[in-house]
């Protein structure tokens, strides 16, 4: 099962919520493995970050307050920046979600996942 964390009302949010479904019905069958993390690093407030958060509400796994003191290495590195994503601790996108790129590198990792 993939989950993230947001949900845009920019496009068809119809179609991404039956796609998102299917996903989980097809994730729920397969094998148990690691599951994927995106983490949202964000503060308040952040407009962007909240557009962000409901895009991705269906996937939805980890944020990250880089306001707070144990954050400050994120804060210095994003502040200007946030939304920012990361996908299994790497840098995955910026500003804006985009579902394509997001949906493009959970396809990889199944894959990865399956030995293909």
């Amino acid at each position: 099962m993939w989950k993230i964390k947001m949900l845009w009302f920019q496009g068809n949010s119809m179609q991404l919520a039956k796609h998102s479904f299917q996903l989980l019905l097809r994730n729920l069958s397969a094998p148990k493995t690691a599951l994927p993390v995106l983490t949202l690093f964000t503060k308040d407030p952040c407009p962007l970050c909240d557009e962000a958060k409901e895009v991705l509400e269906p996937y939805k796994n980890r944020e990250v307050d880089i306001t707070l003191p144990e954050n400050s290495a994120w804060y210095d590195r994003y502040k200007f920046d946030i939304p920012v994503f990361h996908l299994n601790g790497q840098f995955l996108m910026m500003h804006r979600v985009d579902i394509s790129k997001l949906e493009k590198q959970l396809q990889k990792l199944e894959q990865q996942g399956a030995g293909g």
